[in-house]
């Protein structure tokens, strides 16, 4: 039976998967309308304005040591978001929704490169699986628009992989109130410029969907946050690959878009590579000789 404490997390984690899915389906809907920069700095902007009562509350939770890596991570996580959101805009969601899922293997490579965690048998396993099931759904949309756009999903992926290895230092020291509002406060300005040179003017339906979009996002960032705290990642990670069948189910429910079937077999592969890696984490890592 999961304990409590577990089962709670799980749920959170569910809705946090429920908020990402409905994410997709609003930066889907902007596409075309609302530059990519743009959606990153008003998801960084309402997400704030979402925070900032707790923030004005309790000051004293922004404490921190880490000045240096807050700046460093916020302009990566921006960086990220940019290149997940213009590839929503211009590729299947299931397709980027899938190839998201390709984080975890770029921090099993992070964490092998960086901190020395040499990988087993099972986890090699686990990033052959995963990086093949990138190539069969990258295959068909190879040389096109679509191609691109899975490459800049790949870019936020990699780049998500970045921002997970360094919060696994920063977490052991930081609160998630402190990381998720130094992660929005430093955004903003780095945001400003770059939305300020492609502007368009939003009429007051988009600014409807902009300021949900941040509240969501925000929402989950702090969602996944607890459920970790929570729950083992063993427990919570596996919860998130509902994210897919949700993208896809409300991809076909509002935009008619079907998934490509590469786009399932692929994604398929790289759960099952992601679910190795779960279960490779439960094992020591072998020691370097």
């Amino acid at each position: 039976m999961i304990p409590g404490n577990a089962a709670l997390g799980i749920a959170v984690m569910a809705l946090v998967t429920l908020g990402f899915a409905a994410e997709s389906v609003i930066v889907r809907m902007l596409a075309g309308e609302i530059p990519a920069f743009q959606i990153g700095f008003t998801r960084v902007l309402f997400g704030l304005a979402a925070l900032a009562p707790w923030l004005i509350a309790r000051p004293a939770r922004l404490a921190t040591r880490a000045r240096w890596s807050h700046l460093i991570r916020a302009g990566l996580k921006l960086l990220s978001l940019v290149l997940l959101f213009a590839a929503m805009q211009r590729a299947p969601l299931a397709s980027v929704t899938a190839i998201g899922f390709a984080s975890p293997l770029f921090v099993a490579l992070g964490a092998w490169a960086v901190l020395g965690e040499m990988p087993g048998p099972l986890r090699i396993g686990g990033l052959i699986t995963g990086f093949l099931g990138i190539l069969v759904i990258l295959g068909p949309a190879a040389g096109g628009a679509q191609g691109a756009a899975l490459m800049l999903a790949l870019g936020s992926a990699i780049l998500t992989a970045t921002i997970q290895l360094m919060l696994k230092a920063m977490g052991r020291a930081e609160g998630a109130i402190a990381l998720v509002g130094w992660n929005l406060i430093l955004s903003l300005p780095l945001a400003a410029i770059p939305a300020a040179m492609v502007w368009v003017w939003p009429d007051p339906g988009q600014w409807g969907l902009l300021a949900l979009q941040g509240a969501i996002g925000t929402g989950c960032q702090l969602g996944v946050t607890r459920a970790l705290q929570l729950a083992d990642a063993s427990l919570v990670a596996p919860v998130d690959f509902l994210r897919l069948p949700l993208v896809a189910i409300a991809a076909w429910l509002v935009f008619a878009e079907m998934p490509p079937l590469a786009t399932l077999g692929g994604g398929a592969m790289i759960l099952v590579a992601v679910s190795l890696l779960s279960l490779s984490a439960r094992r020591p890592a072998a020691p370097i000789r």
